[in-house]
């Protein structure tokens, strides 16, 4: 019998990865547009067609957006085709534990 050691999750999957602070509060954010992005157009029952065109991008950039390419969105672009669906994006601070060690952000944000 092996015993397993289970470690609890600080609320942040990149953190948890091992990213520092900053850089998992930005990834966090992205994944979070990211997810609700694929979401809305899933829900709409929009074509990749479509969904290009509603968002001002090229079938291939949706394409890349639908199989989770994190990597190829940077958050401010990710901002700009959530504003255009209509999501209203806004960056607020919800917690400073610590100064310098430990800074909690969350992109908020809702459909109008």
């Amino acid at each position: 019998m092996t015993s397993e050691t289970v470690i609890n999750s600080s609320g942040n999957l990149f953190i948890d990865l091992g990213y520092s602070p900053d850089e998992a509060a930005i990834l966090q954010m992205r994944a979070d547009l990211m997810a609700d992005l694929r979401k809305l157009i899933k829900a709409k029952r929009l074509t990749q067609a479509r969904a290009a065109a509603i968002l001002g991008v090229s079938q291939s950039r949706v394409s890349d957006l639908i199989r989770g390419k994190w990597e190829r969105f940077s958050l401010e672009m990710l901002i700009t085709l959530a504003t255009r669906v209509g999501m209203q994006v806004s960056l607020k601070k919800s917690s400073i534990e610590n100064w310098g060690n430990k800074i909690t952000q969350r992109l908020a944000y809702s459909h109008r």
